[in-house]
């Protein structure tokens, strides 16, 4: 469910502008105008903006539009997991600019990103209802799944949620998890996926190809006109498929281009050296430089990587994947759009 980007929030507190996302974002408690409630509220971490994350924030806005009241997204940056335990933190499956564009499309009015910090992991359940969802936003009703959980030590779950919510008068709505192809949608299933170069998979549950925002790697000769068809990313915090060969579409300037990507060590070559390095078959030159946005969609797993024998055998290989990859975007209908 989408709707028109908000041209502006008006309150007696003033006017809140649409984030680049699309969408109103504010940056923290003290960013929210007076009087900005009554709302819906979802609150997450929402990486990755799933099916499941879609259908309780489509729930919300939907509920706020029939009665009057503003839906908010309240999610965290860094994620929670980034802060406690940084060593075993997940790589995100979509960093918090895109995160908040895809938020955006959800039809919610606006998204509240909190700072997760010392001080706000140690908020008991009580202080974060009373401070965030009471005093701030004006709660009338909550929408969660099932295993939301929040407050220091995530020791709040929905049941306590609920009964907040009867005591400072607010609606709780307990979501059921979504499933596709007999899956339960999560981020942790979709990383797992991905890591397992599962792409397809990973698509259904988020509802479209799993994708890298990054810019172009530094130090390879890119000028302000990228003349040959090869394009090798940045370094990326993010999460990454497994090492292997994939059919990718790539986005750069406002263009989208069919393109092979090799995601590994490069093995064959003597000392490993992890690239993530994609080939454009429909090659046109176009504006490329270190600051160049640049969207990577992974669509279809070609192989794993691969040590080969020698230069000659790696070449031939890669006349096959291209021809597979060809294929497959001449079958799918997988072209520039």
């Amino acid at each position: 469910m989408t709707k028109e980007p908000i041209k502006k929030i008006e309150s007696g507190g003033g006017k809140v502008s649409p984030d680049k996302a699309g969408v109103a974002v504010f940056r923290s408690l003290d960013e929210i105008p007076a009087g900005f409630g009554p709302t819906v509220a979802a609150v997450g971490n929402f990486d990755g903006v799933h099916l499941g994350h879609r259908a309780i924030l489509a729930a919300a806005a939907v509920e706020a539009r029939n009665t009057g009241a503003r839906s908010v997204a309240i999610t965290f940056d860094p994620h929670p997991e980034q802060f406690l335990r940084p060593a075993r933190a997940p790589r995100l499956i979509t960093p918090l600019p895109e995160r908040l564009r895809l938020l955006g499309e959800t039809g919610i009015d606006a998204a509240l990103v909190l700072t997760f910090d010392a001080a706000l992991a140690r908020l008991s359940p009580r202080e974060f209802v009373q401070r965030t969802l009471i005093a701030a936003l004006g709660v009338r009703a909550m929408h969660e799944g099932q295993n939301f959980r929040f407050g220091h030590g995530a020791v709040a779950g929905v049941r306590e949620l609920a009964a907040f919510g009867e005591e400072f008068g607010f609606a709780v709505h307990v979501q059921d998890a979504v499933r596709v192809h007999g899956l339960d949608v999560s981020s942790s299933a979709v990383r797992t996926l991905v890591s397992a170069g599962d792409i397809r998979r990973a698509r259904w549950m988020l509802g479209r190809p799993f994708a890298v925002l990054s810019t172009p790697a530094s130090g390879r000769g890119i000028g302000t006109r990228q003349l040959v068809p090869t394009v090798n990313l940045a370094q990326y915090d993010g999460l990454l498929p497994a090492f292997g060969v994939y059919a990718t579409r790539l986005k750069v300037a406002g263009r989208a281009f069919q393109a092979v990507t090799n995601v590994g060590n490069r093995p064959t070559f003597g000392e490993p050296s992890f690239a993530v390095e994609s080939h454009i078959l429909d090659f046109e030159p176009v504006e490329l430089g270190e600051n160049t946005s640049v969207k990577l969609e992974f669509l279809l797993r070609l192989r794993g990587e691969q040590k080969w024998p020698s230069p000659e055998a790696l070449k031939a290989q890669i006349f096959k994947d291209v021809a597979r990859a060809k294929r497959y975007f001449r079958l799918s209908g997988a072209i520039r759009a």
